[in-house]
């Protein structure tokens, strides 16, 4: 079976209501939520509870939709340590109350030299990684005490984790059950594009680090001047999609695949197509 889910801040900003009604009508498996994006009206730093989580929790559960990852996307090599600290604790607030929003994983990206996490020269260095390892060994020793789950998303030519290796390499330090990862096929592209077969790059991916994985995104992209453009909805470019879900199938059966920027006729689509 394939679970298809949606990322909720793609169907527009809106009370928590409203959004679950929304989404309600596209009838995804699961969502991934980022709170700040999501909601018109998210609580501020600190202003998380217990009962706020569950009253979240249940909006969405009473439509039938689980919430499979929530979104805490920071930059944990930030060049400025004090927003670095604060970008930490604000992750293990998620962390703390990710099981009252009936949710284990709290997603985020591993960040760059640069505070937008765009490309930055140093971003790939020894030193990066090590701060990288810093911060993730505090938050999966957090989310340890937690029961939750630290989950990790790579980007090609642009993050810390910038490929299956270094992904690979990360697990390989931390081999906690409260590290998992967030496997985009198409963020693992190089910028240049891939020198191998789609099919060999997923099986790649699977063999490094597939017992690891808990979620994944789907999205679509496109060669464009011998550059990779990314951004489309899955299945209206240059993924081989069959071959994947092939894999998800055989290998992952029944985990949540999370559509990114999608549209409401994506999951229509991708219900028949992916079957």
């Amino acid at each position: 079976m394939i679970r298809i889910g949606l990322r909720a801040h793609d169907y527009g900003k809106q009370p928590p209501l409203l959004l679950a009604d929304t989404l309600a009508a596209l009838k995804p498996a699961s969502i991934q939520l980022a709170l700040a994006k999501a909601f018109l009206s998210a609580p501020p730093a600190g202003g998380l509870s217990p009962g706020y989580a569950r009253a979240i929790r249940d909006t969405f559960a009473d439509r039938g939709i689980a919430i499979a990852v929530l979104g805490c996307y920071i930059n944990p090599v930030h060049p400025d340590p004090e927003i670095r600290e604060n970008s930490l604790r604000r992750f293990e607030e998620h962390l703390r109350y990710a099981r009252d929003f009936g949710c284990a994983l709290v997603g985020t990206e591993t960040g760059s030299c640069n505070p937008d996490c765009s490309w930055h020269p140093d971003t790939e260095k020894p030193e990066t990684f090590d701060l990288l390892c810093s911060s993730i060994d505090r938050l999966v020793t957090y989310a340890e005490k937690c029961g939750s789950i630290v989950a990790v998303e790579a980007v090609a030519d642009q993050h810390t984790v910038h490929s299956i290796e270094a992904m690979a390499k990360l697990l390989e330090r931390f081999p906690s059950p409260a590290l998992r990862v967030i496997y985009d096929p198409v963020n693992l592209i190089p910028i240049k594009g891939l020198q191998e077969n789609q099919a060999d790059f997923f099986n790649r991916a699977f063999d490094a680090f597939g017992d690891r994985i808990a979620a994944i995104h789907a999205k679509d992209f496109r060669m464009e001047n011998g550059r990779r453009g990314d951004g489309i909805p899955a299945g209206t470019g240059e993924l081989d999609y069959p071959s994947l879900i092939e894999i998800i199938k055989r290998r992952k059966p029944d985990i949540d695949i999370l559509l990114e920027n999608g549209k409401p006729e994506t999951i229509t689509r991708v219900r028949t197509e992916w079957a």
